[in-house]
């Protein structure tokens, strides 16, 4: 059977459990046609480029599965009907990630760097900046 991606973005007012439920509704309808699910990601509440029927923000979560063309066509048929999810789109694939997806792992590498920062956030010791003689530049230092 072909190999397929699907993210969907659902509307930022939504709750968490409602947008696993919408998950588990798009798996029920891959299995129902003869498809697998082999790795379901919720990618969680992320900012959009741009506003999408007034929401700027939107839950990401994305399926890879294997299943006949049909599937996909009830899958897609169920999600263009939903009014939860405002934009979706399903690829064919030739092999999946394995291991978790590139948006997984970024998140990862954010915390990690993070914890290296520690509580302070700043970015530490710049090196290309030279010194600046006990000095900073306020508002009132710029002539005008």
């Amino acid at each position: 059977m072909p190999l397929y991606e699907h993210v969907f973005l659902a509307r930022q007012d939504l709750a968490q459990a409602q947008v696993d439920t919408l998950a588990e509704t798009a798996t029920k309808i891959i299995e129902d046609n003869g498809g697998k699910v082999v790795r379901t990601e919720t990618w969680g509440l992320r900012n959009i480029a741009y506003r999408i029927a007034k929401n700027r923000k939107a839950h990401y979560v994305a399926l890879d599965f294997d299943a006949p063309a049909p599937a996909v066509a009830e899958l897609e048929r169920q999600t263009q009907i939903n009014e939860d999810v405002i934009r979706y789109m399903t690829i064919k694939v030739d092999e999946h990630e394995q291991g978790p997806s590139a948006m997984m792992r970024r998140g990862d590498r954010d915390k990690r760097r993070d914890d290296e920062r520690g509580d302070r956030g700043d970015r530490g010791d710049r090196g290309d900046r030279g010194d600046r003689n006990g000095r900073s530049r306020g508002r009132d230092d710029f002539d005008l």
